[in-house]
């Protein structure tokens, strides 16, 4: 008999091929690691053993930095820190699996129609804005609160987000299931890796210490020291430390999406639309259909709170970016265009190159699997910067930004690093579990590239949105008035008080037009690409 047309499909290359074409497709990634990341390290462990003040040669003091900064209590900095992470960590671990769970059991549509809605703090991603109008509006510092006060901030400034991307996670692990038990490996693999990225997020909390006033954080005393106080040696004794702990939380989430051989695939038609292959709803008549009711209920419950609270945290930012349209002019001396040019090119070029690198990255890795079923360890290399941001590495970036002239021009502008290693692991995972279906035979358009592409366009998008939203960078590279973007123009005006609070116009921050853009493009792949990927684990 004739074999089927799917067995007679190109097959996939050879082992030589797959070996030589995983490697080249991940020098690029490789290359990047080493120039943006392991170079910086290694630089910043040999400045922080000297006295350095940026005007003479460097002198060698031993262990003098890091001594000094365990007098100076780093060991409760970080504690200060951790503290930060306790909303969020609860947000993430017991809000968003329940919201996960009765999105999944109210049937389709209401799913759907909740997937659209946790996109909105994402599109509205603007970290500045909201805490600089919460903290006008909401709160005032006090002698005796100012950690109090940046523990408020900082879940305000994360709460949207944490339950967006973390709900979206446990859909993930629900879809395509059988039996809702049989994603508790897979929960509890998001829930570990939620569990790491939140707590190095905590520890490299820049935006909400700078509103407070709070230095006591690991990452404001790095900056702090080196750039204001002229002393790389200190501050690069305190990003040592702070590499630390980020590196072994980096390794720990890769041993465990090692161990567990995570992977996304994705679900059939008829698994998308929650039916069985034969075409039979899951959700049909009697004791399962009145669950599916008492969970919509519930979703629409928590769905209506969720958009309640949202609104009510953001509305001292939407108050004041109605007044975008109004004349610019008591924000900043500049036209409007170069503001927004500041903020949204070069951010918008980081992200083409670093998600670009990335998708070639994780491609060899997870489709062209080089080293077989031992593919994965190449993530090792990459693994203890999986979630270090820019400023562990603020300082060597700053030196070589001025060393190469850089500082208030537009490659200076764009945010340092040539590869996104978290987009790396993402399409590692997202390869992983498309390629059996390349192997078993199917065409590499259909298998590789169609599931792909959204993912892309994904990533790509939320990469530029937290780009341009981020203050650090900016604040280290420009110096200029007229080179400052939007959410550094409006911290600073904020701290300064040079205008009145009524008068900032925070709509400049993230316009309107670029919110639906966003918002659009985000809703689009959470209802037709999102809905259809599912998390595995195990063989």
């Amino acid at each position: 008999m004739a074999a089927p047309p799917m067995t007679a499909a190109r097959p996939t290359p050879g082992s030589g091929t797959r070996i030589g074409v995983g490697f080249v497709l991940l020098l690029p990634a490789l290359l990047a690691l080493a120039w943006s990341y392991l170079l910086p390290t290694v630089q910043a462990v040999w400045r922080s053993t000297t006295r350095d003040d940026l005007f003479r040669s460097p002198e060698s003091v031993g262990g003098a930095n890091y001594q000094a900064r365990f007098t100076q209590g780093i060991l409760g900095d970080f504690g200060w820190s951790l503290l930060l992470a306790l909303i969020p960590l609860a947000l993430a671990l017991l809000v968003a699996p329940l919201l996960a769970l009765l999105a999944d059991r109210a049937g389709r549509r209401a799913r759907l129609a909740f997937r659209a809605l946790v996109t909105v703090p994402v599109a509205g991603y603007a970290p500045a804005a909201l805490l600089v109008g919460w903290r006008l509006d909401r709160m005032e510092p006090t002698a005796g609160r100012q950690y109090a006060t940046l523990v408020e901030l900082a879940a305000v400034g994360s709460a949207g987000l944490v339950v967006a991307v973390a709900t979206t996670a446990f859909l993930g692990t629900l879809r395509g299931r059988a039996h809702r038990r049989d994603a508790l490996p897979a929960a509890l693999t998001v829930a570990g890796l939620l569990v790491f990225g939140i707590i190095a997020a905590a520890l490299q909390t820049f935006t909400a210490p700078l509103l407070t006033g709070v230095f006591r954080v690991p990452l404001t005393h790095v900056v702090t020291i080196a750039l204001s106080r002229m002393d790389l040696g200190g501050g690069s004794a305190g990003a040592v430390l702070l590499l630390i702990p980020l590196a072994l939380l980096g390794l720990a989430a890769t041993a465990l999406l090692l161990a567990t051989r995570a992977r996304i695939e994705v679900v059939d038609e008829a698994v998308a639309r929650d039916k069985h292959p034969d075409g039979v709803v899951k959700t049909g008549p009697g004791q399962a259909a009145a669950g599916s009711r008492r969970a919509g209920i519930g979703l629409a419950v928590a769905g209506a709170f969720f958009v309640g609270l949202m609104l009510w945290v953001a509305w001292p930012w939407l108050r004041r970016a109605l007044r975008f349209t109004n004349d610019m002019a008591p924000i900043r001396a500049v036209s409007l265009s170069d503001m927004l040019v500041s903020t949204w090119l070069p951010t918008l070029l980081s992200a083409v190159v670093t998600v670009a690198v990335a998708v070639a990255g994780g491609f060899a890795i997870g489709g062209m699997r080089p080293l077989g079923r031992f593919s994965e360890l190449l993530l090792l290399p990459f693994a203890p910067w999986l979630f270090v941001g820019t400023g562990p590495l603020a300082i060597e970036s700053y030196l070589r930004t001025r060393d190469f002239e850089q500082i208030d021009t537009f490659l200076g502008a764009m945010p340092p690093g040539w590869v996104s290693i978290p987009a790396l692991f993402l399409f590692t995972v997202l390869f992983r579990g498309l390629e059996p279906r390349w192997r078993a035979g199917g065409g590499f358009g259909r298998s590789m590239v169609a599931p792909s592409v959204p993912m892309v366009v994904l990533v790509g998008l939320v990469t530029w949105l937290v780009a341009a939203g981020q203050v650090l960078w900016p604040m280290i590279a420009t110096q200029s008035p007229t080179a400052r973007p939007a959410p550094l123009e409006a911290m600073m005006q904020a701290t300064t008080g040079r205008i009145p609070a009524d008068d900032l116009a925070l709509g400049a921050v993230l316009p309107l037009p670029m919110i639906l853009l966003f918002l659009a493009t985000l809703v689009w792949l959470q209802v037709t690409y999102l809905d259809r990927l599912t998390v595995r684990v195990g063989r």
